[in-house]
């Protein structure tokens, strides 16, 4: 009497880990396209960072605060304290610079807020008996902008976010394709050999040419 042959569980089946991997794989790529080409660019901008000419673009402005305003410089609630919010309202309408939550930096005579950004760089300073107000933004152009935001430099927390997403979905796509490289290596013999060189060259240019 012949035996009725036995299906496989799920989880030792090659076809259902194939299923899986395939979808983790395509999903992750998907996800993370877009993010690799702009990353994948931007080392190559950063690491020639040196050869690529830049030519900053210098804004300066300026401005006076209403008295009714000035009241509200008078008593910092500590020497980085940002500004009153009336006063970044204010400053937003005639400079289109939102200085909201920034840090001030408080002396006797004036009240200096760094406004670091990716590509660039601004400041305003405001005269806390006057209140007169002078400011300036730099722009370093599109490649410094891109360059920042491969550094995540300045560039805000929601962007934070999207690098750590980004990154997981990154080790996603190259564990999954690890795997999927295992699961067809046998009829495929230069799998390994040439996964051992994707290891072993950055390895021994490490070694050998960074001291």
């Amino acid at each position: 009497m012949k035996r009725k042959p036995q299906h496989k569980p799920w989880y030792r089946s090659r076809g259902w880990w194939l299923k899986q991997l395939h979808n983790w794989h395509w999903m992750s790529a998907a996800i993370s396209l877009i993010g690799m080409l702009l990353f994948a660019a931007t080392g190559i901008t950063l690491n020639h960072a040196a050869t690529i000419a830049a030519s900053p673009h210098v804004q300066n402005l300026s401005a006076k605060l209403p008295a009714p305003l000035l009241a509200q410089l008078a008593k910092p609630a500590s020497d980085s304290a940002p500004l009153p919010p009336a006063i970044v309202a204010e400053l937003d309408t005639r400079l289109e610079l939102n200085a909201g939550g920034k840090p001030g930096e408080w002396s006797d005579d004036e009240v200096y807020v760094a406004l670091p950004r990716p590509g660039g760089d601004a400041w305003i300073s405001i005269d806390r008996a006057s209140g007169a107000v002078t400011a300036e933004i730099t722009d370093r152009g599109w490649i410094s902008y891109l360059n920042d935001l491969h550094k995540g430099r300045n560039a805000g927390g929601a962007w934070g976010w999207f690098i750590d997403v980004f990154a997981a979905a990154c080790i996603l796509f190259t564990l999954t394709g690890l795997f999927l490289l295992y699961m067809h290596s046998k009829p495929r013999p230069l799998t390994w050999p040439l996964v051992g060189l994707g290891l072993v060259v950055p390895m021994l240019i490490v070694v050998l040419f960074v001291h």
